[in-house]
């Protein structure tokens, strides 16, 4: 039995991954028990917490029903992050990959579920240094979060395209917009659910893999998207960290207003044909961000993925109004119809240096930074 515990619809919150570096070389460093320990003195009960090597570190916003406040909040976790890591002289950056750290480097951190996992996959847990950021929305039920998944699952390239910044992994320019999803893939358990169409379905699917000895919780699927039954959400995990908070929080408002419209039209249901289409359009967000080229089960177009982003946007215009989330989709707009990410970003600044460690650099300034576009 797995219980699908039942929570307020289109409440949200977020969880971010960031990276630890050196201010030397700006690598990666093992700077997680170090810094933990110092937050401690002067957290005010924020969730901050370790992930799974140590030049990790996990933030997570509490429960909202406003984006302004998930950002008001986020920026105070923030500022109690760079308070500790400033006085152990370390930086702290966003971005879904490391450009130049050799996953060899890294040293799993001592606790119980990691050293685990790391048992378990062998070096896959190291490669695991990837920086992402976790979106969970509030559904009333089981049923309503299986559906919600499906139909989510379409729109998954939207929220890879929107945060990609990881061009750069291992020293090399990957040529892709996102390279973090390709560690993940590695995984046995990674992909898309299957296409059950009810909790008690999932229920009996979850029943056979653990009586197959294959998984014992929810945490063994490492699915782009999936049902969290103990906090009573679906959660989105194919998002790269963004370099800045503003745009974490517009993708999760983003998010929010999706689900908003899905909850809102129970007449639409999930293509039987989603996962289909669904590796094939995945890649083309990875590999080409906003460029990339998506095909669409319901219509058989082959639209590019900003048009495609923008037109959602403008059917959801109503629903933004109602959750008060015109501003955050006002922004990402604008960044789609420039062109503008993360990890163009990245290029750019890598172009005008040469230098990857000076790329980094300016990732910690940028976290640091109030982002301008931003219109709240």
């Amino acid at each position: 039995m797995l219980d699908f515990k039942p929570s307020k619809p289109l409440t949200f919150g977020i969880e971010l991954e960031l990276q630890i570096v050196n201010r030397r070389d700006y690598n990666l460093t093992r700077g997680a028990r170090d810094l933990l320990a110092l937050i401690e003195r002067r957290n005010k009960g924020y969730d901050i917490k370790p992930e799974i090597t140590e030049s990790m570190l996990e933030i997570a916003s509490g429960v909202h029903e406003s984006h302004r406040e998930m950002l008001a909040e986020l920026i105070a976790i923030r500022d109690i992050v760079l308070g500790a890591a400033d006085k152990l002289n370390l930086g702290i950056g966003g971005g879904g990959a490391h450009p130049f750290q050799h996953w060899a480097d890294r040293a799993i951190y001592p606790k119980e579920r990691y050293l685990l996992v790391s048992e378990l996959y062998g070096y896959l847990a190291k490669q695991f240094t990837v920086y992402g950021q976790h979106i969970h929305i509030g559904v009333p039920d089981g049923d309503a979060a299986v559906r919600l998944t499906h139909l989510l699952a379409r729109y998954m390239p939207h929220f890879i395209a929107l945060s990609c910044s990881s061009p750069f992994y291992q020293g090399v320019d990957t040529l892709f917009h996102s390279s973090r999803l390709t560690s993940i893939n590695a995984f046995p358990l990674s992909g898309c659910m299957p296409m059950v169409a009810s909790w008690q379905a999932f229920e009996d699917y979850f029943g056979k893999m653990s009586g197959y000895g294959i998984v014992a919780s929810m945490k063994d699927f490492y699915w782009d998207i999936r049902p969290k039954p103990e906090y009573g959400t679906v959660e989105i995990r194919v998002c790269d960290t963004p370099l800045q908070l503003e745009t974490a929080v517009a993708i999760a408002a983003y998010a929010r207003t999706l689900a908003g419209y899905f909850l809102a039209h129970p007449e639409i249901a999930p293509h039987p044909d989603t996962y289909q289409t669904y590796a094939f359009n995945r890649f083309q967000a990875c590999r080409f961000g906003l460029a990339g080229t998506l095909c669409d089960v319901e219509t058989l177009a082959r639209p590019e993925l900003r048009q495609d982003l923008l037109a959602t946007f403008d059917r959801l215009s109503e629903t933004a109004r109602e959750l008060g989330t015109v501003d955050a989709l006002a922004y990402l707009r604008g960044r789609a119809v420039r062109m503008a990410t993360d990890a163009a970003w990245l290029r750019e600044r890598f172009a005008t240096s040469q230098s990857l460690s000076d790329v980094v650099r300016l990732q910690c300034e940028a976290w640091r930074s109030a982002n301008t576009e931003w219109v709240v």
